[in-house]
């Protein structure tokens, strides 16, 4: 009986001095949020016709079709 005693008694002196601080408030974990984007894709479809325009643009632009010709003999 008196080694329960002792036992009882060490446990119960123990366990006073485990528990012993104050409250901790408890770490919750946050996974960090994961945003599924997807990279600006280009319409193909617009960039062949948009090709197109700007080479008649040039074309256009390009164009050195004088009416006033100095070289013309034909008076």
């Amino acid at each position: 009986m008196t080694k329960f005693a002792t036992f009882a008694a060490a446990l119960g002196l123990s366990a006073s001095s485990a528990l012993a601080g104050g409250y901790v408030a408890p770490v919750v974990d946050v996974e960090p949020v994961v945003v599924d984007t997807r990279p600006a894709s280009t319409n193909a479809g617009l960039v062949v016709p948009a090709l197109l325009l700007l080479g008649v643009i040039a074309a256009v632009a390009s164009d050195d079709d004088d009416d006033d010709d100095d070289d013309d003999t034909t008076n």
